[in-house]
């Protein structure tokens, strides 16, 4: 039982923290995610097959925090995220992602 409560308490303090973020709804059939989302928890509904991030991955702001966004993927079908380099991250559907910027590259955090 005491194992039953603790995933429970965890799940949701997950949920509370995804939804403490501003929600992006990236219109349907886009395929941009821009800076000005960094922070923010981007929802995809009916994407194209890739959507690609910033061409410059952001730098951290003035207090060294990492550009980031969360991306969920409602479907209906998957979607790959890419920069213009070597990133790219697939979202299945009903998936959520953690991509952060160093100011060099993108990261896929876990």
């Amino acid at each position: 039982m005491e194992t039953m409560l603790g995933v429970l308490v965890l799940i949701a303090a997950q949920a509370m923290s995804l939804q403490e973020k501003p929600v992006v709804h990236l219109k349907p059939h886009t395929a941009l995610i821009e800076i000005a989302f960094g922070g923010s928890l981007v929802e995809l509904s009916y994407a194209p097959p890739i959507v690609h991030l910033p061409p410059s991955p952001p730098r951290p702001d003035a207090a060294g925090n990492q550009w980031a966004v969360d991306v969920k993927n409602f479907g209906p079908a998957p979607v790959t995220i890419v920069d213009t380099g070597t990133f790219s991250a697939p979202v299945a559907v009903n998936q959520t992602i953690h991509i952060n910027s160093n100011g060099s590259f993108y990261i896929l955090k876990h």
